[in-house]
C-alpha cells in the first residue's frame, strides 16, 4: 500500500483507476484519459494534488535564507500573494527540485513535488542552521488544482461571494488567503486556472461540492499529456540533480541580479556558462504513427547524439509529441529510433498548446 491523499476513499467512489505514482495511490483516470484531457481544455476539471509538499518558511532571515538557496529571487514578489517559479540546485547546479514560492504576510510559502519531500525537506533543514528562520512542513494542508476556460465560471457557483472576488482578481503566479485557504492561480496545463490550498480536513466536502457544481475529477494521466502539451518540464524526466536548469530550458528561473547573490549552484552554473552549453531542450512531434517515449534515442544528421526527456500521445495535436535534450546545432528536422526502426520527426519549440491554441 502507498501514501494516500485525504481523497483516497473518494477516488475509489467516483470511480478511479489507481496506480502508484512516485509511491502515492494517485488516480490514472475515471474513465478515459483522452476525454479528461479535453474536458479540461474545453471547460475544466479538478486535479487532487494533495501529494505535493508544502514548507512554510518564517523568520527574520526568511529571506536571505531563500535567496540562498533557490536560483530565483525572493526579494522580486514585490507584495503578500505574489509567486515565483524556481529551482533548488546543488552546488554542481544540477536541480533538486523545482518548485513554486509564494510570499505570505508570514513568510513564504514552498509547494514542490512529492517525489523530492524528503530531499527537498533534508536540504532545507540542512541550510536552514546558518539563518533566523524555520522551515515548517504542512502536511495538514490539501490542494486541488481546478483547470480549464470555464473554471472561474464554475468555482463562482460554490464558493463565497468574498472567495469568488479572490478568484476573479486574481493573475497568473498571483495568490491570496482567506481564512484558512489560499488560493492561487499558477497551473500546470497550459489553460487558466486556480489552486485551492485548505485544512485537510475540509477537503472531502470541498470536492464534493465541486464535483457537485459541474467540475470532474481529472487523474495524473491527462495532467500529465496537458502539461506536455504546454512544455512544461517534469521533474525526474527532463530535469533532476544531474541536470543543469540551462540545459533543461529554465533560465527563466534563474535571476543573476543583483551579482553579490551567491546562491547555491551560482558557480557551476556560470563555469557551464562560460564554457558553453552543447545542448538544449526542444520539441518533438512525429507526423507518423506511433509513440514517442521517454529514453529513446533521438538521430542528428545520421548521429545519435539526444535523448527523448518524455513523451506521449497529444490528444488536441493528435499526433505523438515529446520533449528532447539535444545539441546546440539542431535543426528542424531529427529522427526517433521506435522498436528498433528510425521515424522522421520535426523539431520545434518545447510549446505545443497553451490556452486552447496549437502553436506549432
Amino acid at each position: 500500500m502507498g501514501l494516500r491523499t485525504p481523497m483516497y476513499d473518494m477516488h475509489l467512489a467516483l470511480g478511479a483507476k489507481m496506480v502508484d505514482f512516485n509511491g502515492w495511490d494517485m488516480p490514472l483516470h475515471f474513465g478515459s484519459q483522452v476525454d479528461e484531457h479535453h474536458h479540461v481544455r474545453n471547460e475544466c476539471g479538478v486535479f487532487d494534488i494533495s501529494h505535493m509538499s508544502i514548507f512554510d518558511i518564517q523568520g527574520e532571515q526568511a529571506q536571505a535564507f531563500l535567496q540562498y538557496v533557490l536560483s530565483n529571487d525572493v526579494a522580486l514578489l514585490a507584495a503578500i500573494g505574489h509567486a515565483q517559479h524556481s529551482t533548488l540546485l546543488n552546488e554542481q547546479g544540477g536541480v533538486i527540485d523545482d518548485l513554486m514560492v509564494f510570499r505570505m504576510a508570514t513568510g513564504y510559502r514552498i509547494i514542490c513535488n512529492a517525489v523530492t519531500r524528503e530531499r527537498v525537506h533534508a536540504w532545507l533543514a540542512q541550510h536552514a542552521t546558518a539563518f533566523a528562520c524555520s522551515v515548517t512542513w504542512r502536511n495538514d494542508l490539501s490542494i486541488f488544482s481546478i483547470q480549464g476556460p470555464l473554471a472561474r465560471e464554475r468555482l463562482a457557483a460554490i464558493l463565497s461571494s468574498t472567495r469568488t472576488a479572490l478568484v476573479q482578481k486574481l493573475e497568473h503566479h498571483q495568490g491570496a488567503a482567506d481564512g484558512e485557504w489560499f488560493i492561487s492561480c499558477t497551473g500546470y496545463t497550459g489553460e487558466d486556472g486556480i489552486e485551492i490550498t485548505l485544512p485537510a480536513s475540509q477537503a472531502i466536502d470541498f470536492i464534493n461540492e465541486l464535483v457537485g457544481a459541474g467540475i470532474s475529477p481529472i487523474g495524473i494521466g491527462a495532467r500529465d499529456t496537458l502539461r506536455l502539451e504546454a512544455g512544461f518540464n517534469l521533474y525526474g524526466f527532463d530535469m533532476n540533480e544531474q541536470i543543469s536548469p540551462l540545459v533543461a530550458g529554465m533560465n527563466n528561473v534563474i535571476s543573476w541580479e543583483p551579482s553579490s547573490r551567491n546562491f547555491i549552484g551560482r558557480r557551476a552554473l556560470q563555469a557551464q556558462l562560460d564554457a558553453g552549453l552543447n545542448e538544449k531542450l526542444v520539441g518533438l512531434v512525429l507526423e507518423e504513427r506511433g509513440v514517442l517515449r521517454a529514453g529513446q534515442p533521438v538521430r542528428i544528421d545520421n548521429n545519435t547524439s539526444g535523448v527523448i526527456t518524455s513523451g506521449s500521445f497529444s490528444p488536441t495535436l493528435g499526433k505523438a509529441i515529446a520533449l528532447a535534450r539535444v545539441p546546440m546545432g539542431t535543426g528542424e528536422r531529427a529522427e526517433v529510433e521506435i522498436r528498433h526502426k528510425w521515424f522522421p520527426v520535426r523539431v520545434v519549440k518545447p510549446r505545443f498548446v497553451r490556452n486552447g491554441k496549437i502553436l506549432i
